[in-house]
């Protein structure tokens, strides 16, 4: 089990993408796929996707991000990526359903995002709890629902 008690630095930084490059040319880089929430953890156990036992520990001033290098050495190096978000696609009918449907959602205190008429909300858990909290505008069509993954390469739009 490999401990890891701070980020060395990002993939982008220009001290490190050659060292990373060279290394995966040699196919030595590891990747550890965290999802959105983990990234805000300081404290986490995990295995990179070949398999190696990680476990996390940061001190309060750093934070996981996408690419962020936790292990750089002459033979190997291991790298943070993102894995997708979720993110309900919600479409109300009318301009009383979006009135409804905003007053909900704020009372509920969930983060959100809009583009033109269509709001989206981050999904923290099952899809279906969501479905559940908003109950009737979801059942009655009054509000247009699905689920959108965006991936860890995307720009974050869904």
């Amino acid at each position: 089990m490999l401990r890891i008690n701070r980020i060395i630095g990002s993939r982008l930084d220009q001290a490190f993408q050659d060292r990373l490059h060279r290394l995966e040319r040699r196919n030595a880089v590891d990747e550890v796929e965290l999802s959105v929430d983990d990234l805000e953890r300081r404290q986490l156990a995990t295995r990179t996707r070949r398999g190696q036992e990680l476990v996390i520990a940061l001190p309060h001033h750093q934070h996981l991000f996408d690419g962020a290098v936790l292990l750089l050495e002459e033979s190997q190096a291991i790298v943070v990526r993102t894995a997708g978000q979720r993110w309900l696609r919600l479409e109300p009918r009318s301009i009383g359903d979006a009135v409804e449907l905003g007053y909900h959602i704020g009372h509920l205190g969930w983060p959100v995002r809009f583009e033109g008429e269509v709001l989206f909300v981050k999904v923290q858990g099952r899809p279906e709890n969501y479905m559940v909290r908003l109950g009737d505008l979801i059942w009655s069509r009054r509000v247009g629902m699905s689920v959108i993954d965006v991936g860890a390469g995307d720009s974050g739009k869904a």
